[in-house]
């Protein structure tokens, strides 16, 4: 689709569609689930990478995996103060929602769950714009990226691929810190009371499911990023959350699988709950 929030690129969106889709058929509203990739992935990784075509259980829902970037970071870019190209977050939640709700049957019932960069992604949109998405699910997500010097520095590193200023995106974190925490699920963690969230992480050393000697020193941050916002979910009182924080694995696509299916009952539970 052409998107004006992308200075009038076209971008591409897969979906998979539910079984009986007709989109000419106006009485029908199909629930939804976004489901977000990472940093340098792209709209096909979800359906290279794992077996969400086959899933049975998602025969009866529209899978949007929108592309978001290769850096993108679900974001509307600060871009010095003066916004425009890119603007993910609009691109995404407006002009992506509207053409699937008038165009592709899509209903107003949509959960949303990514992975990394989009773990990040699935947690922002949930609690900035609250009603949109009926639960959340974040898998080796990066959810507090302020917890430290380390996270900021990473962070930053991925803001600076493919030869970026890293402040184009949020800025300098500590003179726009408020755009930094604006964008930072743990400082959004009271916005994220009302719904079911699952987080999931490694601990970055090698798991069941890595080659022998593979560890992740991104994999190690994100895990403690996690563990704060868990505790942040639950001093501000939010009671429907899941984790599993699985110990030894790496950031890897084998994982990601498996906790997409884990989390799977979850999302679609709360499909079927909100009509």
């Amino acid at each position: 689709m052409r998107s004006r929030a992308l200075g009038g690129r076209t971008v591409k969106v897969r979906l998979l569609i539910p079984d009986g889709w007709n989109p000419s058929d106006r009485r029908q509203h199909w629930p939804t689930m976004w489901l977000l990739h990472g940093c340098c992935g792209d709209y096909t990784s979800w359906t290279s990478l794992t077996d969400v075509a086959q899933i049975e259980s998602l025969r009866n829902v529209l899978v949007v995996m929108p592309e978001a970037g290769w850096n993108g970071w679900y974001s509307d870019w600060w871009n010095y103060g003066q916004g425009g190209d890119p603007a993910w977050e609009t691109f995404h939640t407006l002009e992506l929602r509207r053409l699937l709700e008038r165009d592709w049957a899509a209903g107003s019932n949509r959960v949303v769950a990514g992975l990394s960069m989009g773990g990040q992604g699935a947690l922002l949109y949930a609690a900035r714009h609250p009603g949109m998405f009926k639960a959340t699910a974040a898998y080796s997500g990066s959810v507090h990226p302020l917890l430290n010097r380390e996270s900021v520095d990473r962070i930053m590193g991925f803001f600076a691929g493919q030869g970026n200023d890293p402040v184009r995106v949020w800025g300098d974190p500590v003179e726009q810190r408020h755009i930094w925490q604006a964008h930072d699920p743990f400082h959004l963690a009271k916005r994220l009371r009302s719904i079911p969230v699952y987080l999931s992480c490694g601990d970055g050393t090698t798991g069941p499911l890595d080659p022998p000697g593979r560890t992740s020193a991104l994999e190690a941050d994100f895990n403690r990023q996690n563990h704060a916002l868990a505790a942040e979910l639950e001093r501000v009182g939010a009671k429907r959350v899941t984790t599993n924080f699985y110990g030894p694995g790496t950031h890897g696509w084998a994982y990601w699988q498996r906790e997409l299916h884990a989390s799977l009952p979850m999302l679609i539970h709360a499909l079927r709950a909100g009509g």
